[in-house]
């Protein structure tokens, strides 16, 4: 069973070049009179090698016998074109036997000037002459360079000194030096492997037997240099389209920011206001920009090669893997904006972290706290956790400042409630409008609780708890100073005397004074 292999070599046909004096003439593909290429190719060589070698004057011809064309050495038979011969890019057989006749007349010329000592001396003299030229261009070349390098401390020095925003300047001399040096380091390199490709070429094309790899050289250099102007020609187009896609969008984009600061003003939308313009002015530029990009991608460079969309490919997948966490942090920092759950300066208390708001971003939200502290948390934290916000609820400008104390039944609570509202008015920086309060929060099994919440006035974060700091110690002294012991007393058996609070000692001091204030 033959394979697919070597069926496929079985049904290729075979070739084989013909070349005389490092030149391509032929390519033959046929079996002419039980001859195979190759076997062609022998013959074909031997014939032109033999007359070329004998005579200088040989004329190549050209004849027909029926489909097929001899090239004719002078009178001797140099090969047959066959119609199968024919190649690609060949319109019939006459075309492919007129080229290889003009090529092998193009290698009869080059024999002959091979043999002639006035050209081969001519031609060593123009490779001499283009070879001293060529170390002059380099020497000067090099000149040029170290003159530039030179000269160029001083103006880059002068020019990045006049780049300043007050007294910052903003690109660094030492690192633009470097980079402009390594520029003009890499143009040099390049016009000198430029000068050396056409100083060889030029030298290759004196002499007839390498004069074949100096013209491949430049058809090279040509095609290469074809090759990219209708590359850049070709490309202009869709730049142009574009380029006019994106000034839409920049052009759209101001537009739409202009309208927002219009709308943003009060009394037009409740939930458009300054706090949330910035970030959806941001929201909607960059929507405008994204459909932009989608639209100008197919007009792109390279958009329809294979590294584009390879690239493409690769950014649309290191997204979808590292985006799932990113893209719930965005959502959670819009929620925390368009809901206004936290505002720059306030005191809030998230979880266990508790602090004044610095700034509200993106993915994290920024709280110092009291204690000197910078806390980072991520956005999706705070939008899944209960948020305590002590400012917002405040009459003006301020926070909440609360605390608890448990004190036992035997206390009369009139009298704990007065001790914490005269330690209130005892701490600066607590207002006395609104007046703090007092609340009963909860009667437990051993003592009941009392909530002192008063209201403070704004300061920084530092100062808060100090302030907490000085009311806790205020109220210890006004404990101590009318004798009530701060204790939260546990049940472990009946005392001897019953803890309750007899009617004369409802209104001890300072209770006492405060009820005769609060009489008509």
């Amino acid at each position: 069973m033959v394979s697919a292999a070597e069926e496929a070599a079985v049904s290729a046909p075979e070739t084989a070049e013909l070349k005389i004096a490092n030149r391509s003439i032929i390519v033959f593909r046929a079996t002419v009179l039980g001859e195979n290429p190759e076997a062609r190719v022998e013959r074909a060589r031997a014939v032109i090698n033999e007359v070329v070698g004998g005579t200088d004057d040989v004329e190549v011809r050209l004849d027909s016998i029926q489909d097929d064309y001899l090239v004719l050495l002078g009178n001797r038979r140099a090969f047959i074109v066959s119609p199968k011969d024919v190649g690609p890019g060949d319109a019939d057989v006459r075309q492919t036997a007129e080229a290889a006749a003009q090529r092998l007349r193009q290698v009869v010329g080059e024999t002959q000037e091979a043999r002639n000592l006035r050209f081969l001396l001519m031609a060593g003299g123009l490779s001499a002459a283009a070879t001293l030229l060529f170390m002059g261009l380099l020497r000067l070349l090099s000149f040029c360079h170290r003159r530039l390098l030179s000269w160029l401390p001083d103006r880059v020095q002068r020019h990045t000194s006049a780049l300043k925003v007050g007294h910052a300047q903003l690109i660094d001399s030492g690192n633009l030096l470097l980079v402009t040096r390594r520029l003009f380091g890499l143009v040099y390199w390049v016009l000198v492997l430029l000068l050396t490709y056409e100083w060889l070429t030029f030298v290759l094309q004196r002499f007839p037997y390498t004069r074949p790899w100096g013209e491949s050289l430049n058809e090279y250099l040509v095609g290469l240099a074809r090759y990219v102007l209708d590359a850049v020609v070709s490309a202009i187009p869709g730049l142009v389209i574009a380029l006019l896609i994106f000034f839409i969008a920049r052009g759209f984009s101001a537009f739409c920011r202009r309208l927002l600061e219009r709308l943003s003003r009060p009394g037009t939308i409740n939930w458009l206001n300054q706090e949330t313009l910035q970030p959806t002015t941001r929201l909607t530029s960059l929507a405008i920009w994204l459909f932009a990009l989608a639209m100008a991608y197919p007009y792109l460079p390279g958009a329809d090669t294979e590294a584009f969309k390879g690239l493409s490919v690769l950014i649309g997948l290191m997204i979808s893997l590292g985006a799932s966490s990113v893209v719930g942090q965005a959502a959670a920092g819009l929620i925390l904006t368009y809901t206004r759950t936290l505002r720059v300066g306030e005191y809030v208390r998230v979880g266990e972290n508790e602090g004044t708001v610095t700034e509200v971003g993106m993915f994290t939200t920024t709280i110092r706290t009291g204690l000197g502290e910078v806390l980072t948390l991520p956005n999706s934290m705070i939008t899944g956790a209960v948020t305590k916000n002590y400012s917002r609820v405040v009459q003006g400008n301020g926070y909440v400042v609360d605390t608890v104390v448990t004190i036992g039944y035997d206390t009369p609570w009139r009298q704990v409630e007065a001790m914490l509202l005269e330690a209130a008015l005892r701490t600066p920086g607590i207002l006395q409008t609104p007046n703090p309060q007092v609340f009963q929060t909860a009667l437990s099994d051993f003592y009941p609780e009392y909530r002192l919440v008063a209201q403070a006035i704004p300061s920084e974060p530092r100062p808060r708890a100090v302030l907490l700091t000085m009311l806790h110690a205020n109220i210890q002294d006004v404990f101590n100073e009318y004798g009530v012991q701060i204790m939260s007393p546990h049940y472990l058996g009946d005392p001897e005397q019953e803890k309750w609070v007899p009617k004369e000692r409802w209104f001890s001091a300072p209770a006492q004074a405060k009820d005769e204030a609060d009489k008509p």
